[in-house]
């Protein structure tokens, strides 16, 4: 395997994405300990079945999207390897199986690691491979659901209420409906990240009849909906913390509230396309430092 084939199998993993899968898991361990209950093993184990989904799912684009002629020169985007023709069609499919597999038994290995009863082996159980089936169908098969425009709703289910709710439960095994606004403020922040993609590609997917949430609203309103996306998930932070933190420096995460501030704005003034390249890496930061400053926050309180 050649250096530019071993790029490329790191460009079509990317790995700007992939600090969101460190932000949910983050959270939601912070949740736990902050509840009472903490276990490494857990989350570690969450970690690695997260990180491996995430790249199953990036995989699982660029071969549905090589398939439905959706990724072009055109793409404003970087070139994944098999539109560089650096990883063949073939390869890129054993890469899913590959992925599937590792996905599968780090997620066995969690939910043998962590069910108390047979009500959560069978509940994680199932979910584990709803998750597998997600992260596959988002641009594979006859009618992925990410050319129909949910797959924002995907992100904040996967990202955020199973992602940080999933981690909490295998931890505490309680729930809070508390739990809830950190988990749809890290969902939201998640979408985010997946909107940047889309307005930046609206051009292109248009033409080739990929309908995501960004297509159907337009340019402007897809704008208008990023920005709703961060002061929703702002409100949810803070809330949260205001409800029950009582530690001053708990509040830490707000230092990182004028970076989304500064985000929504490049993001709504600037239309053309090619300038929302940088926000993608940018905004997956914004999620990972937030996360991480409201965990750390949860550590105090």
């Amino acid at each position: 395997m050649t250096k530019k084939t071993i790029k490329m199998w790191i460009e079509t993993a990317r790995p700007k994405t992939l600090p969101l899968a460190l932000a949910t898991i983050l959270t939601g361990s912070a949740l736990a300990y902050w509840a009472g209950s903490f276990h490494w093993g857990i989350t570690v184990l969450c970690l690695l079945t997260t990180l491996f989904l995430q790249i199953l799912s990036n995989f699982a684009n660029d071969y549905g999207d090589h398939q439905k002629g959706s990724d072009t020169a055109e793409r404003i985007g970087p070139l994944r390897g098999i539109q560089q023709g650096a990883i063949s069609v073939a390869q890129l499919k054993k890469g899913l199986y590959v992925m599937i597999a590792l996905s599968f038994l780090c997620g066995a290995l969690l939910i043998g690691m962590a069910y108390q009863n047979i009500s959560d082996l069978i509940a994680f159980s199932m979910l584990g491979v709803l998750a597998i089936v997600a992260a596959i169908t988002y641009t594979v098969g006859s009618k992925p659901y990410g050319y129909l425009g949910l797959g924002d709703i995907s992100v904040l289910i996967f990202f955020g209420l199973l992602g940080i709710g999933g981690t909490y439960y295998l931890q505490v095994h309680d729930f809070s409906a508390v739990i809830l606004l950190p988990a749809i403020a890290s969902g939201l922040l998640a979408t985010a990240v997946l909107n940047i993609n889309n307005l930046r590609d609206i051009e292109q997917d248009r033409k080739a009849g990929k309908n995501t949430l960004a297509v159907r609203l337009g340019p402007h309103n897809g704008r208008v909906y990023h920005c709703f996306l961060l002061s929703i998930a702002a409100l949810f932070y803070l809330l949260f913390a205001l409800m029950n933190l009582r530690n001053p420096l708990s509040f830490v995460f707000l230092l990182t509230y004028p970076l989304l501030f500064k985000h929504a704005h490049f993001v709504f003034s600037h239309k053309e396309p090619v300038a929302l390249r940088p926000m993608l890496a940018q905004m997956s930061l914004i999620a990972l430092l937030i996360n991480g400053l409201f965990s750390f926050g949860l550590l105090l309180g």
